[in-house]
């Protein structure tokens, strides 16, 4: 009896032994939550409002502060409330050994842990629970951080018609702030938002507007490719003139015969503004002339403030990094053909890695952030960027579906639906069985002229070939850059066309535009000799590794 009762006295001392060390970890888990989400919205509100915090070493005070969301907190407690309910449990049957109950308190502490850091990854990407996020704010929101960087100055303006001030897709996706990601149906099916045409004409604010409205004294707008309103053709010279609307000259930086503005342009301003949106894909030419501005602002001191936007393809890094050998109008950076970077992260690494003329560290730049962005948000554009990227799905398909410019085989250009579908009338004899790594011909299409693709390749013929509309957004998404569309298309034509050239013509330099594109000729050379999708991206990857590296000291967002 006497044994009994010590046995009974030590279960029951071990167990309180047990509640001793869980009840700690409840308490603290508690605290740390409630305290966390009053830390996040103090750093958040205080670097908002500091012009200071944004420098041209891209440190803005944001990034190494952990956030606590709201469902990390409700995580929290629910974990809590599991163990004191376990702990309930063994106090009833009183048959649970203390030094174990104590092992399973530490065990709950780990599994506390481990809980919030999944709330957190998942809020962060905003796929979950966008709801307890903050909205996201553009830098060009951020008036009261840049605009005294403007006063008494005279400021140029880089823009075209993507310049929105906080610019929002007007799609489902908007009306919870633009920051989450946009959903989609897994068979492509109707009420898809990224089948939903992206306007042509901005329905927000300007960038030029809004400056003007707050007094800036702005004297010159310079533009990239397809011009101020984003209607011209790709690779149209675009000439210089005056917006109607403002009466402000219009510098044409896209087939003036320059890489950059002359001198009597550089003399018209002391600021340059950047405000424009880009695809995050190495051959999409905006950054490219936004180096060039940034070479020439360097060399004559001129400042520049660059208001940032999210990257629509900024949550993965694909591609082979550009050669030397292979620089060109659509390549001229030792980027992959993904960079996985915003305009203002990548400004930053042209400074910072010494790729302008006037050296390491020359320009005088300064990057306006934006607010509540990660890598992982996919952020619907608020207009077209250019002619014939005209929806959503058709800028993530872009880093697989362009190799196809200048080849025996259409794009698309030509129709309502560039970039998303490509055929040929050549591969009007192809059966299914010459494509071995998906389904064969199975649409067809005839390109005909039309604003913004004048002119397209086989215009008035039919082509042949498949229509990548019903791919789900989360496949694109998954496979990056998807070579099969481009190996399948190959191998059909050169099954019933062994005499065409699929890579069209040399250039002077005995490179393909497909050469261009990947900024290097490997990848054509690879497809040459039949290797698959699988060996061909296995071949970049140490080149993709090494970039990730090199680009981490200059990211302005969680990746």
């Amino acid at each position: 009896m006497i044994d009994q009762g010590n046995m009974l006295f030590q279960k029951i001392y071990g167990l309180k032994t047990g509640l001793r060390r869980i009840i700690p970890v409840i308490l603290i888990v508690l605290f740390v939550a409630g305290c966390g989400k009053g830390e996040s919205a103090q750093i958040t509100e205080g670097t908002s409002g500091d012009p200071a915090a944004f420098t041209s070493d891209g440190t803005d005070g944001i990034e190494d502060t952990a956030e606590v969301s709201q469902a990390e907190s409700d995580e929290a407690v629910s974990s809590a409330n599991d163990e004191d309910d376990a702990a309930g449990g063994e106090m009833q049957e009183i048959i649970t050994d203390g030094v174990s109950a104590g092992n399973d308190g530490l065990e709950g502490m780990q599994a506390a842990a481990d809980t919030g850091d999944t709330a957190e990854t998942e809020t962060a990407d905003g796929s979950d629970d966008p709801q307890s996020r903050e909205p996201l704010v553009y830098g060009d929101e951020r008036f009261d951080d840049y605009l005294p960087l403007l006063e008494g100055q005279r400021v140029a303006v880089f823009s075209n018609q993507t310049g929105v001030v906080g610019g929002r897709a007007p799609s489902k996706s908007s009306e919870t702030g633009g920051s989450g990601s946009q959903e989609d149906s897994d068979n492509g099916s109707e009420g898809d938002d990224s089948l939903t045409p992206l306007p042509t004409v901005p329905e927000g604010e300007h960038i030029l507007d809004a400056l003007l409205g707050k007094g800036v004294d702005v004297t010159a707008v310079f533009t990239p490719e397809h011009g101020f309103r984003g209607d011209a053709d790709a690779g149209q010279s675009v000439g210089s003139g005056v917006d109607e609307k403002t009466g402000v000259p219009i510098l044409s930086l896209y087939g003036s015969g320059s890489e950059g503005p002359s001198g009597s342009d550089l003399d018209r301003f002391d600021v340059l503004v950047i405000d424009i949106e880009d695809v995050g894909v190495r051959y999409y030419t905006y950054h490219i002339t936004m180096f060039h501005l940034m070479d020439a602002c360097a060399k004559a001191g001129k400042k520049i403030v660059l208001l940032d936007r999210p990257d629509p393809n900024g949550f993965y890094v694909d591609g082979p990094v550009l050669e030397d050998a292979f620089k060109s109008g659509v390549g001229r950076l030792p980027l992959p053909v993904v960079y996985g970077m915003t305009l203002g992260e990548l400004a930053q690494m042209i400074n910072g890695e010494g790729w302008l003329s006037a050296g390491q560290g020359a320009a005088d730049l300064t990057v306006i952030s934006c607010l509540n962005y990660t890598h992982q948000d996919k952020v619907p554009l608020s207009v077209r960027p250019s002619p014939n990227l005209k929806d959503m799905r058709a800028v993530y398909l872009y880093p697989s579906t362009c190799y196809f410019e200048n080849t025996a085989v259409s794009v698309g250009r030509g129709t309502e639906n560039p970039f998303e579908v490509y055929g040929s009338p050549y591969l009007k004899d192809a059966v299914s069985d010459d494509v071995s790594q998906s389904p064969g011909i199975d649409h067809e299409f005839t390109p005909k002229s039309m604003s913004g693709a004048k002119n397209p390749q086989f215009e008035g013929q039919t082509c042949y070939g498949k229509d990548l509309r019903a791919i789900s957004l989360e496949s694109i998404w998954q496979k990056q850059i998807d070579l099969r569309y481009v190996l399948d298309a190959y191998a059909a034509l050169k099954a019933s066309h062994p005499d065409v050239s699929f890579f069209g013509k040399k250039d002077g330099n005995g490179h393909y535009w497909i050469d261009k594109l990947f900024g290097t000729d490997r990848v054509r050379r690879m497809i040459e000799e039949g290797k698959t999708a699988e060996e061909i991206k296995d071949s970049w990857q140490p080149e993709i590794e090494a970039f990730k590296a090199q680009r981490k000291p200059y990211l302005l967002y969680e990746e």
